[in-house]
Order: structure tokens, then C-alpha cells, then sequence
């Protein structure tokens, strides 16, 4: 978080996998030895401590679950309690590249939609094989002028107007805007923006903050375990690259989660 002179916590990331090495007194979910995966800011570090961790599936990797916290709950609540997404749905997801629009991909898939998934083209192999009916390459395509209307659409690529995703939207759909927005105001602007919106337009949009739940990690980890949920990791650094890691981060067209690796 940002302090005034200098950040008052200068922990980088946020999600983390690992093997418990203690637990205090009162801790009776989990026990020294157990694989877990969770949410600690400051999470680039040999040890975390914190308390938002569960137990992670048998079949994955410390690399996969990391990738999962923060992109998994927000992409869950997203789809289950913002967009209520419902079996044989048209399910449209904007900036399915990235670590959030990959887990809104499946998790729309999870609950029996089916789902266009919207990003460049070097993402269409990895879409397809996580779930998605359909991928268009917004570089070549315009899926605001497409014939076909969906009932959700849920915009984490913050790339195009409210006026132009309303063009392929049901009469009786509704719009969930996950992230950052582009242009002066970024996320505070289309944050405040979708609110007023929502509340004086009486449009059927969504705008949300993820809430850290043990609760939704436990089921992301349920879903991983069943096969539903399955991390995309676009490449893995050792702690010591770390500056390497982020810079791809910032300036390169990643292909899912970035994990540092211990």
C-alpha cells in the first residue's frame, strides 16, 4: 500500500504455495507439514506468515497453486455471486488472456455456460484448451459488431466503451467489469463510473472488489482437484531473477501467471 514519503509495506505480491513449517496455538485446520496455498502480502519471500491459507489439491504443483489465489476468488465471485452465471448461458469474456479472463474462462465453463473468449490470437491454443467455445482475436475482429448476443459479459480488458459491449448484449443481460479500465482516470474512473451507472441508470451492471474468503480458496482447490480449474503459467523465476519476473510482467504480452519460484 502506498504511504506518503515511501510504502508503508514494501511486501511485493500477494499469493503464495508452500509447506507449513508451524502453526500457533489456536490453528487446528492445518499442521506443520501440510501443502497449502493461500493469500499474504509479501509473498516473494523464502517464508510467509499469514492466516488466509487452505489445504492445496493433491494434483498440483507449488507453481500452479500460486498461480491460483487472487485471479482464482476474484474470477469465482465474478461468475457465481456478481454475474450468476447459469447452465446453457452465452457467456462473453473480455481480456481472456490474461490471469483472471483464463479462470473466468473455466469457471463460466463450470457452471454450464457457453463461453466466447475475446484476446490476441497468441492466447487461442491455450483458450481452446481450457474450455472455451468459441475465441476471438480481437486484433482481426470487432466482437462489439458481432450478430450474436450474450446474456453475461464480463470485461476484464477495460478496452472498450460501455457503449460498444452493450451492442452484443441480451435484452435481459447483465455486464460484470473486473479490473482496470484504460484511459486517465484507469480503475478509480471506471470504478466510479460502472457505480453511478449501476445505481443511477438502473443499469444491469456489476462492478465489484473481491473479498479474500477461505472459503472460495477451498473451492478453487475443489475445482482444481476435479479438473475443472486449471492454472496457466506463462513461465517461472527463481526468487533471486525476481526484478527479471516483474519487468516481463510490465512489459511483455504474458501468457498467463508469472510465479517465482523457491
Amino acid at each position: 500500500s502506498n504511504g506518503w514519503r515511501r510504502p508503508e509495506d514494501p511486501g511485493v505480491a500477494t499469493d503464495a504455495a508452500g509447506e507449513v513449517e508451524a502453526v500457533g496455538r489456536d490453528v487446528t485446520e492445518l499442521k506443520p507439514g501440510d501443502r497449502v496455498f493461500g493469500i499474504r502480502l509479501g509473498a516473494c519471500a523464502e517464508y510467509v506468515a499469514g492466516a488466509n491459507f487452505v489445504r492445496m489439491p493433491a494434483n498440483l504443483s507449488f507453481e500452479q497453486a500460486a498461480a491460483i489465489p487472487v485471479a482464482g476468488i476474484t474470477a469465482l465471485q465474478g461468475v457465481r455471486d456478481h454475474a450468476s452465471v447459469r447452465p446453457g448461458e452465452r457467456v462473453l469474456v473480455n481480456g481472456a488472456g490474461g490471469g483472471v479472463g483464463s479462470f473466468l474462462v473455466q469457471i463460466a465453463k463450470a457452471h454450464g455456460a457457453e463461453v466466447t473468449a475475446v484476446s490476441s490470437a497468441d492466447h487461442a491454443e491455450t483458450l481452446r484448451s481450457t474450455g472455451a467455445d468459441h475465441v476471438v482475436d480481437y486484433g482481426t475482429e470487432d466482437f462489439t459488431r458481432s450478430d450474436l448476443r450474450h446474456d453475461v459479459i464480463l470485461d476484464v480488458g477495460g478496452n472498450r466503451s460501455l457503449r460498444d459491449i452493450r451492442r452484443v448484449l441480451a435484452p435481459d443481460g447483465r455486464i460484470v467489469l473486473i479490473g482496470a479500465g484504460k484511459g486517465m482516470f484507469g480503475p478509480m474512473g471506471r470504478f466510479v463510473g460502472g457505480i453511478i451507472r449501476q445505481r443511477l441508470l438502473k443499469e444491469r451492471l456489476v462492478v465489484f472488489i473481491a473479498k479474500v474468503s477461505l472459503d472460495d480458496l477451498a473451492r478453487l482447490g475443489e475445482m482444481a482437484e476435479a479438473g475443472q480449474l486449471t492454472p496457466v503459467i506463462d513461465s517461472t523465476w527463481p526468487l533471486a531473477e525476481t526484478p527479471a519476473a516483474f519487468h516481463r510482467l510490465e512489459t511483455a504480452h504474458a501468457r498467463g501467471k508469472i510465479v517465482i519460484t523457491i
